[in-house]
């Protein structure tokens, strides 16, 4: 099993030991989309839909889904986040989640850019879907990081 990282030497699970590593300042973006009738993106751009501002709430559940990252995917560092931002695009095909996630440590921050575009992306879905129940989220995927051994990286 030579080569990955959070196998060890007879198959099994575990997580990568990060204490050798330099703190360095660290961000990550990731971005995804999810489309919807036309219906729905006015109402959720305009702030009409019946179960409320659908974008506060939908960046609220981005930033603390960033936070709870290493709850949710088993071998993830629990990590210090500096920060943490979410920008929504409306337009009138759907919305576009991008998060930022930032943090100075020995590990980066892709898992927690991902987890909150895509917990963002959810709850856009779990309070339209009473407009549109055929949603579809897509195009989740990191776009940048920096920071660490491997350096800057951009999509």
């Amino acid at each position: 099993m030579t080569g990955l990282t959070h196998i060890d030497e007879a198959g099994a699970a575990r997580m990568v030991d990060v204490g050798g590593k330099a703190v360095t300042a660290r961000e990550a973006v990731a971005s995804g989309r999810i489309t919807m009738s036309t219906e729905a993106a006015t109402a959720i751009g305009a702030g009409t839909a019946k179960k409320g501002d659908v974008l506060a709430v939908a960046r609220v559940a981005g930033i603390m889904a960033a936070k709870r990252t290493s709850d949710l995917i088993p071998l993830c560092h629990p990590l210090p986040l500096t920060k943490v931002e979410i920008d929504l695009v409306v337009d009138e095909t759907g919305v576009t989640a991008t998060a930022t996630a930032s943090t100075e440590g020995k590990t980066g921050v892709e898992m927690e850019a991902l987890t909150a575009a895509t917990v963002t992306l959810l709850t856009i879905y779990d309070m339209a879907k009473a407009i549109d129940k055929t949603m579809v989220l897509s195009d989740i995927r990191v776009r940048a990081k920096s920071g660490g051994k491997s350096g800057n990286w951009t999509a």
